[in-house]
């Protein structure tokens, strides 16, 4: 399994870029704001593409040990992305959320810049750097629990901030994974679940956005059709793309909810389309091959060289695992819409950036991993050759 692991994974990985990029052709013409320009929104990711290509092939190259070094650095440059958010002229609002930075100063007027992306990452690099430095006193309270919950609760209430709760859970869920793998105090990681369920509660009722989505979705689970004109609209049209999709789908380009003001069907809800143009097959490939992500990518992590990098690998799996987990979750009603993109096929520089980077650290691990079987094949004696007289 060592020898496949690292291709498996690369291959799912690729298959699942080019269902976005073939996707992204077929619902361009109605992604909005681009003044018609069909091919906008596909040049766009072709060129975050070829960057988060480049930056994947150089993670895959730096020592883990450097990132280990790095790791109070790239948290406080984390932090400082999310922080830029809330200034004026930098910090971008749409939709009622908080989230973007614009990079207009630095000569790309249209370009944004999502920093909670890189949060991900520096969450998990600061945590495993915390972790592996604490070495065996990860048990004790202090240590173990409260500078960890700490590390994690500034980005996180960062952005909770920017009203981006999809995000700041998504972290969360991921630095109580890695948590858990350290080996953190399990009765504190018990009372965090329960602040968790507390703090989204306290999300739904104090936020009238969140609290709008969530009796949104409540209503849309009673009576679906009575929400087509409201802002339930998103998960209804979902629905009725993955029903007219059923088994084969109607064929690549022939969708009709993205045609019919579906919004977002080329970020957060490309699944549906993926439903409807090409049927039941295509989506259980995808959710397939995001399984295959999660079984490789853990045994590589777990398989790390260090303590440092099997922390580091099990936050990178579990966050794309996650993220795919609620994207899927939500474009087929079973959680309130999130706004998050569905990893490697959704239109976003920010998020491609970020699961690629999350790739080549992976593929690094792999390169330097620890593996029993090839251990005991290296120990094998080699058989004697006797020549023939």
């Amino acid at each position: 399994m060592s020898k496949i692991a690292s291709h498996v994974l690369l291959g799912c990985v690729l298959l699942l870029i080019g269902l976005g990029i073939v996707m992204l052709i077929s619902t361009g013409m109605w992604s909005a704001g681009h003044g018609g320009d069909t091919f906008f929104s596909l040049r766009r990711q072709a060129m975050w593409l070829a960057l988060s290509v480049v930056v994947c092939v150089v993670m895959s190259r730096v020592p883990a040990v450097m990132l280990q070094r790095l790791a109070p650095w790239i948290y406080g440059f984390g932090c400082l992305l999310l922080v830029l958010c809330f200034v004026p002229g930098v910090g971008l609002t749409l939709n009622g959320s908080s989230r973007w930075i614009s990079l207009k100063s630095a000569g790309l007027a249209a370009a944004q810049v999502q920093p909670s992306e890189f949060a991900k990452l520096s969450v998990v690099i600061g945590l495993a750097a915390w972790y592996e430095r604490t070495g065996g006193r990860s048990r004790e309270f202090f240590h173990g629990f409260i500078i960890p919950v700490m590390l994690v609760a500034l980005p996180v209430g960062l952005i909770g901030s920017e009203v981006d709760l999809g995000a700041a859970a998504l972290i969360g869920l991921a630095a109580f994974a890695l948590m858990f793998v350290a080996g953190a105090n399990l009765p504190a990681l018990g009372v965090t679940i329960a602040l968790g369920l507390g703090a989204i509660y306290a999300a739904i009722k104090f936020i009238p956005n969140r609290a709008r989505r969530f009796t949104d979705f409540l209503d849309v689970l009673r009576d679906p059709m009575a929400h087509l004109g409201d802002s339930g609209m998103q998960q209804v049209r979902a629905m009725m793309a993955f029903a007219n999709g059923s088994t084969s789908g109607v064929g690549l380009g022939a969708g009709q909810q993205k045609a019919m003001g579906l919004p977002y069907a080329h970020t957060d809800f490309i699944f549906p389309m993926v439903g409807e143009e090409l049927g039941l097959v295509a989506t259980l490939a995808v959710v397939v091959g995001y399984a295959l992500i999660l079984i490789f990518g853990m045994f590589i992590a777990l398989h790390a060289s260090t303590r440092f990098g099997r922390l580091v690998g099990v936050g990178c799996v579990v966050l794309l695992a996650l993220q795919a987990t609620l994207n899927i979750a939500v474009t087929t009603v079973c959680l309130p819409n999130k706004g998050l993109p569905l990893p490697f096929v959704s239109y976003g520089g920010s998020n491609l950036l970020f699961c690629l980077t999350c790739v080549g650290i992976l593929l690094n691990l792999h390169r330097h991993g620890v593996y029993p079987e090839i251990k005991r094949a290296g120990s094998l004696p080699r058989r004697r050759v006797t020549p023939r007289a």
